[in-house]
């Protein structure tokens, strides 16, 4: 039985409007298990990649992606707008706010000149 797309993103179709070529480093052995897998789901190595890549990005949105998400944030390695695109503007505004409760509070607690 062959897929035309993979079956986490069925009813999703990858599509490659605006698409840039990268290059991945990857061992030999999980990418031999990726074309396999690509095979058995009738769809390519790239847009099984894809796929896998855009539901681990989604993923940001909830569980332990998004705390470390969160966190770097929090400690400025990302800016409000990445942020956003990640989890959404709600979310987003959420860890905003806190994140001002939370320098508020440091500020607070520094020690008087």
């Amino acid at each position: 039985m062959s897929h035309d797309i993979c079956p986490w993103t069925r009813n999703r179709r990858v599509v490659q409007s605006d698409s840039e070529e990268i290059e991945v480093d990857a061992p030999a052995r999980l990418l031999e298990r990726a074309d396999v897998l690509a095979t058995a789901l009738g769809t390519s190595r790239s847009e099984l990649l894809v796929a896998a890549l855009r539901d681990y990005v989604e993923n940001a949105r909830e569980g332990p992606l998004e705390g470390e998400v969160a966190a770097a944030y929090y400690d400025d390695e990302i800016a409000y707008e990445e942020l956003t695109a990640l989890v959404g503007e709600r979310r987003a505004a959420d860890f905003r706010l806190l994140k001002g409760q939370l320098e508020s509070a440091s500020v607070d607690r520094s020690p008087e000149p």
